[in-house]
């Protein structure tokens, strides 16, 4: 957008008297980046005296005919929102789609888009080819944008806890596989459960059935049983929340060797790689619905869908491509880096 009319006119007598980018945008009140992109974008064929001549109205004529509606949509292409639509129906996020047209198709520029395109194309009710309804296949399952609400840890009397300070740098850097965040997704009136295990250098995911409760003997044991079935070289530790269903987590450190870490009061971001997978979980899983109704095979299949979309913090590797390198060769590190 451009200036409004007196913004205009005094941004452009500043620029042909000689005042730069930085002074202009003091004398306007506006940013420096702002000032920058609008002589960009509506300034005109250069002189010998300056880069590129800034006429006000010249300008504003330019911004009207970009603006003009309705536009051309990406997916107007069909075979661009035929491959978008088949994600999006099997839950790959924008960003994921966008990772994974870039790389299919490095050399084809109308098969490439971005995340925010995809965004704004659900947001108004499909363009194009896309369909109206396929916002329901995100995460959130909105149809419009919402600002997010704060998330709450629980909390709950554990003894002998060995708190997040205590863990071992080699864990926070990601550089050494087999350690691993936890956590519980809960049912309609906190009566159902399922178990969440993300391992933190391949953003990994095991779910652990747990179809009796979720009290620390039920996770216990349901732990025990997803832990046991990895190799010793991927158990090294796990980071759980202050919640009491892990008040049994001396037990399981016996039975496995593994170091179990505990995050500090109201500190999700501590579990982030956890914390974003149980958002992703929330579309199998929605809130307010009776967990204890899913299968162990239904768990699996649905690890096994997540673990097979591609990751940007893996360089569009999978989870589960990234795990099978750490099984065959134990030595083999995956870059990583935030949740």
């Amino acid at each position: 957008m451009p200036f409004k009319a007196r913004s205009m006119d005094v941004s452009a007598d500043l620029y042909l008297g000689g005042a730069g980018v930085r002074a202009i945008a003091v004398g306007i009140g506006r940013s420096p980046a702002t000032v920058s992109r609008e002589l960009r974008r509506n300034g005109s064929a250069a002189t010998p005296r300056r880069p590129l001549k800034y006429a006000p109205y010249a300008a504003q004529k330019q911004a009207e005919l970009r603006g003009r509606r309705p536009k051309t949509s990406k997916f107007d292409h069909l075979e661009l929102a035929t491959m978008v639509q088949s994600k999006l129906c099997v839950k790959w996020s924008p960003e994921q789609i966008s990772l994974d047209l870039a790389e299919t198709f490095p050399e084809r520029e109308e098969m490439r888009v971005c995340p925010e395109t995809i965004y704004q194309a659900l947001y108004v009710q499909g363009r194009g080819h896309l369909r109206a309804d396929l916002h329901r296949h995100l995460r959130t399952g909105r149809a419009v944008r919402r600002p997010r609400g704060s998330a709450s840890t629980k909390r709950g009397p554990i003894p002998n806890m060995i708190l997040i300070s205590e863990r071992p740098p080699e864990v926070a850097d990601r550089a050494v596989p087999g350690h691993w965040e936890g956590d519980l997704i809960l049912g309609s009136n906190c009566r159902s459960a399922i178990g969440t295990l993300v391992e933190r250098q391949t953003r990994y995911v095991m779910l652990v059935h747990l179809p009796d409760d979720h009290s620390a003997t039920a996770v216990r044991d349901g732990l025990l049983a997803t832990i046991k079935t990895l190799p010793e070289h991927l158990r090294k530790s796990l980071t759980w929340d202050q919640g009491s269903e892990l008040a049994k987590h001396a037990e399981i450190t016996l039975a496995t060797k593994m170091d179990i870490y505990f995050c500090d009061p109201h500190s999700p971001w501590q579990r982030g790689s956890n914390e974003n997978t149980n958002g992703l979980l929330r579309q199998y899983f929605p809130k307010g619905t009776d967990l204890n109704v899913h299968s162990p095979q239904r768990l699996l299949e649905v690890a096994t869908e997540l673990n097979a979309r591609p990751r940007k913090t893996l360089g569009g590797l999978t989870p589960a491509k990234a795990m099978q390198r750490l099984l065959f060769d134990p030595e083999t590190s995956i870059v990583a880096t935030t949740a």
